[in-house]
């Protein structure tokens, strides 16, 4: 999976549970309080019963752990390794009331964590003879995004900036408002100079002109928008490597191949967070 992405501290990964955990149970789980006595204890595991890749296993134990350090849990199966149907990936065991006030979070986290890497591991071997990488992009669920990022990671995949903070992206309307990409990029570098921040710009373009345009005005990173395979091939002999080269526009399954072959250095797909498909799993108390 390789280096651990900045954006998952220990602080961010707590902060959305504590969030989360806030959300779904709020003032307190009834069911649980009422159906159940204090301190009845039981033990859960946790059932694949799909096939594709596993994800956001640290995170159950971070979630169980943070709602009661008490619970014990012992993961059998690892995030980013192959599952199929009737594997178990955890058990956890304790306070009755406690599993099944956390069970939810725990399972919509890793449903969705675990289609997002298994699309991710997917897109990326089919290119994985070429020198693109998969990268996501901030189409993602809104308070969601920490682990949607996550699962692309541990799927194999690269996370494009995490926020808008942490790199600039001329987008097409920046460029527009702007006067033209020659003005947004002078403005931008005006603008980080006199904050003192040094990122990294990337410029959205939309034709072989606004290539050219990007790369006088000496970017770190190109997109191309929704150009064909002719006009990326056409693209990547202009910049000829003095800098980086996103393919992003409506890239599927179907069409992903020929655009890395190509020759660009990245393929960002919008559909690895925000059209997957969840695993199905589920959480099953055993005693």
């Amino acid at each position: 999976m390789g280096v651990r992405p900045d954006y998952l501290t220990e602080t961010a990964i707590l902060n959305f549970i504590d969030t989360a955990l806030a959300e779904d149970i709020g003032l307190g789980d009834y069911s649980s309080l009422g159906a159940i006595p204090t301190n009845h204890q039981a033990q859960a595991k946790l059932l694949v019963k799909d096939e594709g890749v596993l994800a956001g296993v640290e995170l159950a134990i971070k979630i169980f752990n943070r709602f009661d350090s008490s619970l014990r849990v012992n993961a059998l199966l690892g995030d980013g390794v192959a599952i199929k149907k009737g594997d178990v990936a955890l058990l956890v065991e304790g306070r009755a009331q406690s599993i099944l006030s956390t069970e939810r979070l725990v399972l919509n986290s890793m449903q969705r964590m675990s289609g997002i890497a298994t699309q991710t591991k997917q897109l990326a071997a089919r290119i994985a003879h070429t020198r693109a990488k998969l990268m996501d992009t901030r189409k993602t669920t809104p308070n969601f995004r920490l682990p949607e990022k996550w699962a692309v990671h541990i799927g194999g995949g690269l996370n494009h900036r995490f926020a808008l903070y942490d790199m600039v992206m001329l987008k097409d309307n920046h460029i527009d408002v702007a006067g033209g990409i020659a003005s947004a990029v002078k403005n931008t570098k005006s603008y980080l100079a006199s904050i003192e921040k040094n990122l990294k710009i990337e410029v959205e373009t939309r034709s072989l002109a606004e290539v050219q345009q990007a790369l006088d005005a000496e970017v770190d990173v190109i997109m191309l928008d929704n150009m064909s395979v002719s006009q990326m091939v056409e693209a990547v002999k202009l910049v000829s490597g003095t800098c980086k080269l996103e393919a992003s526009g409506g890239i599927t399954e179907a069409t992903i191949v020929s655009v890395a072959e190509t020759g660009v250095d990245y393929i960002s797909v919008g559909a690895l967070t925000h059209s997957i498909k969840s695993l199905d799993l589920s959480l099953k108390v055993t005693l």
